[in-house]
């Protein structure tokens, strides 16, 4: 094993700089949450693929950060980035779901992170960091090729300090994180043994079509704004209305799990179950009162949940799925704020189009965000997804979203494993996407699917974590278990962050124990009470087909 500073003069790898190499002592980094001290390690910082755009003259690079456990555990880990990436995050090893108590840093994994390829310019008005979508060569270290090329050179770092290779290699990620690992998967980038991933993106350009669509559709219901003159989309549908429709939703949904306590643990029968329109009462006046809707909000979210359609029939993305956790603050804030902002709006503007739009078209002088996104139209904005034209060589469907994804032939055949969670409230990734996808997995590989893959559906959980939910669960130790050891996973306990907890959630529910565990099942298995026994211990339920 080198010493840490040794790495500078005795590492080299093709188009690779190290820019910084620092020795940490135990306990000298404090990530939130994590009450158990963090390890000696060494930490690598470095770029790839230094280049100057031709296309629009900026400076890029694969920038990365790995760090190496002095205690190191013979395991690699990749942590994938999500939203637009663009940025390094501290290489710690996220275990996913709400406020994880360790991580893969902490338990011994050497762990690298990057920005897949482009830094974000967070100081351009208007318009966020999405013209990195400008340079087609960012475009596709952000889709697939920044995992791909980063893999054997972390891989080779690996080798050189520690004097051997690693035994095993894990993907993880949320959001875009966890579509990087269905990426991975179905192009068998890295070749890794395991990938664990929550609320995968892995329609993106679809998904973020559809979020543009719904904040249309939200518009319809909006008052005017009298300064802007536009549509004030968080006035369309308020934090009060949202707790209503759960409201309604429990009362239809709550006891098909044999109990009445908070949570919709059987979300597809609770998507035969709930009605909006007839579900929830109508106002009868324009405006809405307490304990009902105006027609123009009941419209607008069944549209919404509904999901866009092209002309001739055909579905853009997957519905959304009815559940309690649609009241959290997440949902509300994906739907009218980030849907015509820096994420979805820009992503679509820059990132998923080809061509992409002009800086000057939605810099907010003259035109906003907002009214490129209320503007869009959802059949033109299916052309961009899919449209090829120089020098964008691959439409957004193609780098972005996984080849071929019902099969993954490759990783499969190795013997590979995948976990995928998902929150049932994610307002961005519809979790009935991830089942569609399972389903047809399923339908493709039959019963060797349980050799390969589990899909968990978390209750209430909004987008990767919060929500009204049992949300702190850990996938990378079974998904260890079953790589290393064979030990296939069955269910997994979920916990609430209650008061007292290391991170706690605040929108929990003031009758719910602190410390509520709940099972999660691995899809379709649903989990049931056993009808006797506390109702806050996982322990009194358990999982049975549906």
């Amino acid at each position: 094993m080198l010493k840490c500073a040794d790495l500078t003069e005795r590492f080299q790898h093709a188009d690779t700089r190290l820019t910084k190499v620092e020795a940490l002592a135990e306990g000298a980094v404090k990530p939130p949450g994590i009450v158990e001290a963090m390890p000696a390690h060494c930490v690598v910082s470095g770029a790839m693929e230094e280049r100057t755009s031709p296309v629009d003259g900026k400076r890029y690079a694969i920038s990365f950060e790995m760090r190496l456990p002095t205690a190191w555990n013979g395991r690699f880990f990749y942590q994938a980035n999500g939203g637009l990436d663009g940025f390094v995050t501290p290489a710690y090893g996220d275990t996913l779901g709400g406020g994880p108590r360790s991580n893969a840093l902490q338990r011994g994994f050497a762990v690298i992170s990057s920005d897949a390829g482009h830094a974000l310019e967070r100081n351009v008005p208007g318009i966020g960091g999405g013209t990195f979508g400008i340079d087609p060569q960012a475009r596709l270290n952000y889709g697939y090729q920044a995992v791909a090329k980063l893999t054997p050179m972390a891989h080779a770092l690996i080798a050189r300090y520690y004097g051997r290779p690693a035994d095993t290699s894990y993907l993880v990620g949320t959001s875009n994180g966890g579509r990087h690992g269905f990426v991975a998967a179905a192009r068998d980038t890295g070749r890794y043994d395991g990938i664990a991933v929550v609320t995968p993106g892995w329609r993106l350009p679809r998904a973020a079509l559809a979020q543009v669509w719904g904040a249309q559709q939200f518009a319809k219901a909006a008052p005017i704004d009298a300064k802007t003159g536009r549509p004030d989309l968080k006035a369309s549908i308020s934090a009060a209305d949202m707790a209503l429709v759960s409201a309604r939703v429990l009362a239809h949904c709550d006891a098909l799990d044999g109990l009445v306590d908070g949570i919709v643990a059987d979300t597809i029968a609770c998507q035969r179950q709930f009605d909006i329109q007839r579900d929830v009462p109508t106002c009868a006046a324009a405006a809405p009162n307490d304990g009902c809707l105006s027609t123009a909000q009941k419209t607008a979210l069944a549209a919404v949940f509904a999901g866009p359609t092209l002309r001739d029939g055909r579905a853009v993305y997957a519905p959304l799925a009815w559940d309690a956790g649609l009241r959290g603050t997440d949902w509300r804030t994906w739907k009218l704020e980030h849907s015509v902002g820096p994420r979805d709006a820009v992503a679509m503007a820059y990132v998923f189009s080809t061509p992409p739009a002009s800086p000057t078209v939605v810099s907010g002088q003259g035109t906003t965000l907002q009214d490129f996104a209320l503007g869009l139209d959802v059949e033109r904005g299916i052309g961009i997804v899919d449209a090829v034209a120089a020098p964008y060589t691959e439409s957004a469907m193609q780098f972005m979203t996984p080849p071929d994804a019902q099969r993954m032939a490759s990783f499969v055949a190795r013997g590979a494993k995948l976990l995928v969670a998902h929150g049932v409230a994610d307002p961005v990734f519809s979790a009935l996407d991830s089942v569609n996808w399972y389903e047809a997995f399923r339908a493709h590989h039959g019963a060797s699917t349980e050799r390969t893959t589990r899909l968990y559906l978390v209750p209430g959980m909004n987008h990767s974590r919060g929500g009204i939910a049992t949300d702190q669960f850990d996938l990378l130790t079974p998904l260890v278990a079953w790589v290393e050891r064979g030990e296939a996973p069955q269910a997994l306990i979920a916990t609430a962050r209650g008061p007292g907890s290391n991170l706690p959630n605040p929108e929990l529910p003031a009758n719910w124990s602190a410390q509520r565990t709940r099972l999660l099942c691995p899809f379709p298995q649903v989990a049931r009470y056993r009808g006797q026994g506390d109702g806050e211990l996982a322990a009194n339920f358990h999982c049975v087909a549906p």
